[in-house]
């Protein structure tokens, strides 16, 4: 049987609600700011939740043409802003990659939905004849981010996406991850996008009783793990990651980040929209994450955890974390990102991921702001990193993302 291979990450990029590319975004995680505002891209006044973490100062005309632009929704938009950082931080000479042996997994939880809305709309609202844009469904589908990168850079190895909610990039990136550990490909870009800062999203999650209606204070909405918190704060945005066989990887003088070393995937098959109380299906997602790196779980000194903010969610995440963890619960940081970024849903794990990234290889653990006094549901001996990033050595980092219809997925990365 073929030994699997390893897997580095060789290039990375983002735009998201608190930096509109990697640097920027790194500087804001460290610093502990926040993406949250109220709503401007449409007008919220009548919904209960009016706020979210928009991208900020963001113009499509700084990166694409206006006939081309018009291909693109916006979640497509925000994965090529990130996918282009990520493949010229990698420095391919394109003229000597294997391009079938390069491909794309891609995911989103919801694909092109303000297009769905601005077409539908305008059949509702016109004459009667059926007017619909030729680019209608090509704007919908979730897969058509990983066409539109592998048509720009002519990548023909493994193309498809990936949708699973919330848990939807880390799935992405376990497939990639295992694509080149099988010898499917050498090199994988891989990640996620969303745009679902519209009226129909935004007034689903609303009924679902899912947002903060913290609406006088954004910046404080998204608190995770707080006894006050009331809802996570819809989010959008995108994260990109080049995975790279790592001979591969070194055969060309990449510059290496760290090492994907696991992935872990399970499901609640408990509920439709709520987690099982007893966190079961985290603990079987992170305990096969752990055996897929044939890691201890001694080995992880951070875990980015789902951490949403919702009443029930981070209860049985740190449920979970206490019972597969034991003693070194308390020894590693725990935090969650999403306090800043807020949730961008099926794009959430790959900005997770560049969080993970940051702190293997800076050293440095991103705090979990806003939590004024924890839930005392929450054992207060946890190392919650609130407030404030601390420094500190982190060999391996582990990433947790948790969807509706009780998906799980979890992903190790490692310091080279």
């Amino acid at each position: 049987m073929r030994e699997a291979r390893r897997v580095v990450i060789t290039g990375i990029g983002t735009i998201n609600p608190i930096g509109n590319n990697v640097e920027e975004y790194f500087t804001n995680l460290e610093n502990g700011v926040s993406g949250a505002a109220e709503i401007t891209l449409f007008d919220a006044t009548n919904f209960k939740s009016r706020i979210a973490c928009e991208v900020k100062n963001y113009d499509w005309s700084q990166y694409f043409e206006r006939k081309e632009v018009r291909k693109y929704d916006r979640f497509c938009q925000f994965a090529l802003v990130a996918a282009t950082e990520a493949v010229e931080d990698a420095k391919f000479d394109f003229d000597n990659l294997d391009k079938e042996r390069a491909g794309v997994v891609w995911s989103s939880g919801i694909g092109g939905i303000q297009s769905f809305h601005d077409e539908v709309m305008g059949w509702a609202e016109g004459d009667g004849i059926p007017r619909f844009s030729p680019f209608f469904v090509p704007h919908l589908i979730t897969d058509i981010v990983a066409g539109h990168i592998s048509i720009k850079y002519g990548l023909m190895g493994p193309n498809y996406s990936v949708t699973s909610a919330c848990a939807s990039s880390n799935h992405a990136m376990i497939d990639a991850l295992n694509l080149i550990r099988w010898g499917k490909a050498d090199v994988i870009v891989t990640g996620g996008s969303e745009a679902p800062i519209t009226i129909a999203s935004v007034g689903g999650f609303s009924s679902m009783h899912a947002l903060s209606t913290r609406n006088d204070d954004p910046q404080h909405a998204s608190r995770p793990f707080d006894i006050d918190r009331d809802g996570f704060v819809i989010a959008e945005g995108a994260g990109a990651l080049v995975f790279e066989e790592y001979e591969h990887a070194k055969a060309r003088g990449a510059k290496i980040y760290c090492e994907v070393v696991g992935g872990g995937m399970s499901a609640d098959a408990h509920h439709m929209t709520a987690p099982h109380p007893e966190g079961k299906g985290a603990i079987i997602s992170m305990r096969e994450a752990l055996n897929d790196a044939e890691l201890k779980i001694e080995d992880i000194d951070y875990l980015n955890t789902h951490g949403t903010s919702t009443p029930l969610g981070d209860i049985a995440e740190l449920t979970a974390v206490k019972a597969l963890f034991g003693d070194h619960a308390y020894k590693m940081n725990i935090s969650s990102t999403k306090s800043m970024t807020g949730h961008l849903l099926g794009a959430t794990a790959a900005i997770e991921a560049l969080a993970c990234v940051m702190a293997v290889t800076r050293d440095i653990v991103p705090p979990t702001i806003n939590v004024e006094t924890v839930d005392p549901q929450i054992d207060e001996k946890l190392n919650l990193t609130i407030g404030k990033a601390q420094k500190r050595e982190v060999k391996c980092a582990m990433s947790n993302t948790f969807g509706f219809g009780g998906h799980n997925s979890t992903v190790i990365f490692r310091k080279l």
